[in-house]
């Protein structure tokens, strides 16, 4: 039994149980990052045509202006973050729902460059 018994009638997941599914978790994790970059990519598009009828520019074209083509990097990175989060979020309580076992770590990091201009 994966269990084990911690107090009154507490269920925890036991230490090789926990190890085994965060890893069994790896290949979810990096399925739901593709499908992420899939509907950000989509994401992007419906925004950036709200913004503009021609396509986004790419860095490397002449003709496009600093503007148009810093704030459509700044659009396109936006979405990509937070449709990731989102669903990297959503699996995580997910996985964390049906196993019991939080694939991800439980507290957030220190902040190394906020420490280092303290």
């Amino acid at each position: 039994m994966p269990f084990g018994q911690f107090g009154a009638g507490v269920r925890r997941a036991t230490f090789g149980y926990r190890r085994t599914m965060k890893l069994a978790y790896k290949p979810i994790g990096i399925v739901l990052g593709l499908l992420a970059g899939f509907v950000s990519k989509k994401l992007f598009d419906v925004i950036w045509g709200v913004f503009d009828d021609e396509e986004p520019p790419k860095p490397t074209t002449r003709d496009a202006d600093w503007p148009k083509v810093l704030a459509a990097a700044a659009v396109q990175g936006m979405t990509f973050r937070v449709t990731r989060a989102a669903v990297d979020r959503a699996g995580a309580k997910g996985w964390d729902h049906v196993f019991g076992v939080w694939p991800g770590d439980k507290e957030q990091e220190k902040s190394q460059a906020a420490q280092a201009l303290r």
